[in-house]
């Protein structure tokens, strides 16, 4: 099991955040692995003392926020870079289990023995999960004001389209966030903040590819009785490239801060199952996240 495990996995941080929080919002892109780069990202954040009143994750994003949101340092990192190759978190078993690859219940249940997951500490701020909605494919928005099970949602936000079976949310059946909005910064700019932070997984130069023709027909069978989430998978591209775009003139204008990993991360699957290039990517959030750590504080600061 000693290749199965992250060789570095004992080093990984462990603490909790101080409750002494900062008015704006974290807004943190999917990509299922790749978001150990957010990891690594929010525990040097937390770490330095920089905790966002809100959390407004997608996908992977949320399962990494509602960490962040608890306050726990490195959880996020040390369940993922132990238990990748669990087949109880990835793999048959939940596919089983849970109709999905990735075992949610497992991560935020059975591993309480071992890595607990503070529930009580998600009463200090607002935490805000995106789902996309099969039937219409917009963004649902959740949190506790709406949503009766928030980690039901994160389950529905983290749920993989093709492989993954809709979750149902507050009567309404739901998949992964990114169908829909990839990175929610406009729905923190809708909600007043001033101050928004966007961890993204992927390199400055990235666009997404247009659909292929086997694609397409791929998708519209196999959502062919759900032609809105259909059209909108069709059109990953053109939305997602727009997203970026818009970042950058907000970014450039300073109304949004945006880490964004210093290299390309082409190199890291969905489903990366090497442990050492998932450990290196989290330590790659770290080491951007410091590089940039007094020019973060600047942003956060000026008014």
């Amino acid at each position: 099991m000693d290749n199965k495990i992250y060789s570095g996995w004992d080093s990984l941080p462990r603490g909790y955040a101080s409750d002494k929080l900062t008015e704006g919002c974290l807004v943190l892109e999917g990509g299922a692995f790749r978001a150990l780069y957010s990891s690594g990202v929010a525990d040097v954040m937390m770490e330095n003392g920089i905790n966002m009143s809100c959390v407004c994750g997608v996908s992977a994003g949320a399962m990494n926020g509602v960490n962040y949101a608890a306050g726990q340092i490195g959880r996020s990192a040390r369940v993922n870079l132990r238990y990748r190759h669990d087949g109880n978190y990835v793999g048959a078993k939940p596919i089983v289990r849970e109709h999905g690859i990735i075992g949610f219940d497992y991560v935020f249940g059975d591993l309480q023995d071992v890595e607990p997951f503070d529930y009580s500490a998600l009463d200090k701020r607002r935490f805000v999960v995106v789902t996309t909605d099969v039937d219409t494919a917009k963004p649902h928005y959740w949190e506790k004001s709406n949503c009766s099970d928030i980690f039901q949602a994160i389950k529905a936000s983290a749920s993989m389209p093709y492989v993954s079976a809709p979750v149902e949310v507050e009567g309404t059946f739901n998949l992964d966030g990114g169908c829909s909005v990839n990175i929610p910064y406009n729905w923190a700019i809708r909600q007043g903040y001033k101050k928004i932070i966007v961890v993204r997984t992927r390199a400055d130069d990235y666009r997404e590819p247009p659909c292929s023709d086997g694609a397409r027909i791929m998708i519209s069978r196999i959502y062919r009785n759900n032609p809105e989430l259909a059209w909108k998978l069709i059109h990953t591209d053109e939305r997602y490239n727009l997203e970026m775009d818009e970042l950058h003139y907000l970014t450039d204008h300073h109304r949004v801060f945006t880490f964004i990993p210093s290299r390309s991360l082409d190199d890291i699957g969905r489903l990366e199952p090497d442990m050492e290039k998932l450990g290196d990517l989290y330590y790659l959030g770290r080491k951007d996240a410091l590089a940039r750590l007094d020019e973060l504080k600047t942003y956060l600061e000026y008014l």
